[in-house]
């Protein structure tokens, strides 16, 4: 069973942040869902798992600092195409596509989103 039940990330600009997401989830084969109300967007492979909102308390919303959230990537073609989808639709380097150290066969790309939280799309199969 899984420890979460979905993850949600706050935006200032719903409209740019759905057309980001709706980019770089659809390079990892991740839908959109649908809208959960007016102000959330649900994205999920079956169910929803990651939710794109405005923040219902009316404040702005901010990245977290050292936060990271991490999609699952079938193989590394998908990480490089997450990538170059990500910075085409306003996203911003945090870590070009490549190996990582931290486990055997980790290849990652990192991104910031047009709000600024970070993002990843990471796959641990072998070349």
């Amino acid at each position: 069973m899984a420890i979460f039940t979905h993850v949600t990330l706050g935006t200032n600009n719903f409209d740019v942040a759905i057309n980001f997401y709706d980019a770089v989830l659809g390079a990892l084969s991740i839908n959109n869902l649908g809208k959960l109300h007016d102000t959330a967007m649900m994205y999920g492979k079956e169910s929803f798992e990651f939710v794109i909102l405005t923040p219902s308390n009316g404040e702005p919303a901010c990245s977290a600092n050292g936060g990271t959230i991490g999609f699952a990537a079938a193989n590394r073609s998908a990480v490089i195409k997450f990538h170059e989808i990500g910075l085409a639709n306003g996203g911003i380097d945090e870590g070009k596509p490549g190996p990582r150290s931290f486990a055997p066969n980790a290849y990652a790309a990192y991104l910031r989103d047009p709000d600024g939280n970070k993002i990843v799309a990471l796959c641990f199969a072998p070349e």
